[in-house]
């Protein structure tokens, strides 16, 4: 059997069973309209997409991922509750050296039922679990919806706890923000200088000042800018006590029991969290109640912030050495809202690849 009709073997069995669990099988488009991806991701996502233009349909990606097609089918035509799955290639650029492939086989399962989010969760993860055993896989969990709801609930303007929260899926950055805002990391000379020169001056006198525009920004655009710069400079840090709560939070990792009774620990010095620690309790009882052993369950508060930028709360991966993850999943509620036109629907999914459990099953040469 050659690789990829190993590959594809694996896949068919994967999807059989998910059909077998009550997923009705869906197919989606390979050639995606890009304006739907660019206006969830933003620019950032042409680095990792492959982009075309169409003369008729406009600009295209090839398809990065399932989950937003199947959104907006699910938005558009489904009923409630619905389980669905789907095999099939997607695509993704990858940084040169990295070896790993820019287009592979991906078979997944999502679940849309506002009945019991914290039980759909764990149907979806004990499902992978059941699937994937005998692999010695590595299972790691998180919350994204933590993270997000502790940055909500900060003392500071709801324009910084947007540039949070806008950030949440780049780490880096993320932590880049956290250290101006809380006051330990110092205000770049570039941007010193210019807060000076807008001080003496309004932006409008200094645009008129600059000459010819460079670039697709207007004036009202720059403007509006230079007196949001003026406005944040102006803002306090964020409390210290805020702050280290959030460093802390960024930083847990415990088994998930363990991690549970820590966050119930923080709480009352950050009350903006509760419900989303709430869920994550009702989660890990969901969890136990499927025979997964959540006193040895890793967890991570920060996994799955460098996946795409749709998961806003429970997310989970099945990690091998020396792979990229061989499935990986979460719960992504708004992103339904976003395709739904206002309507709205608690929605958790993942995905499998079946190259890389070929691979570990030794069916591939």
């Amino acid at each position: 059997m050659t690789p990829k009709a190993a590959i594809r073997a694996e896949g068919e069995r994967l999807l059989a069973a998910f059909v077998q669990a009550g997923a009705v099988p869906v197919e989606a488009d390979i050639l995606q309209p890009a304006g739907t991806l660019l206006d969830l991701y933003g620019e950032d996502i042409r680095a990792r997409a492959y982009v075309t233009d169409d003369p008729v349909r406009g600009e295209m990606m090839l398809r990065p991922d399932f989950t937003v097609p199947v959104v907006q089918a699910h938005m558009a035509h489904g009923a409630e509750p619905a389980r669905y799955a789907y095999l099939g290639e997607v695509f993704r650029k990858q940084a040169r050296g990295s070896g790993r492939a820019s287009e592979y086989l991906q078979v997944g399962y999502e679940v849309f039922d506002r009945a019991a989010p914290e039980v759909a969760d764990a149907e979806v993860f004990a499902l992978f679990r059941d699937l994937l055993a005998g692999l010695d896989l590595r299972p790691v969990t998180g919350d994204i919806g933590i993270l997000m709801a502790a940055v909500r609930g900060l003392e500071t303007s709801e324009r910084r706890k947007a540039a949070l929260l806008r950030h949440v899926w780049r780490p880096h950055r993320f932590k880049a923000l956290l250290d101006r805002f809380a006051g330990r990391a110092s205000v770049p000379a570039g941007r010193l200088a210019l807060l000076e020169r807008l001080k003496a001056g309004s932006p409008a006198q200094l645009i008129a000042e600059a000459g010819t525009f460079v670039g697709l920004r207007s004036a009202e655009e720059i403007a509006t800018r230079a007196e949001a710069l003026v406005a944040d400079a102006e803002t306090p840090p964020i409390r210290a006590t805020e702050a280290a709560l959030l460093y802390d939070l960024l930083s847990l990792e415990a088994p998930a029991a363990h991690a549970l009774a820590h966050l119930r620990g923080i709480t009352p010095m950050l009350p903006a969290i509760a419900p989303a620690v709430d869920r994550f309790a009702a989660r890990l009882e969901a969890l136990a109640a499927r025979g997964v052993d959540v006193a040895t369950l890793a967890f991570e508060a920060s996994h799955g912030r460098t996946a795409l930028e749709y998961y806003d709360g429970f997310v989970f991966s099945f990690l091998a050495e020396g792979m990229p993850p061989v499935a990986s999943g979460g719960r992504y509620d708004a992103l339904t809202a976003v395709l739904g036109a206002g309507a709205f629907i608690p929605a958790v999914g993942g995905v499998i690849r079946p190259g890389l459990v070929a691979r570990l099953k030794g069916a591939l040469a």
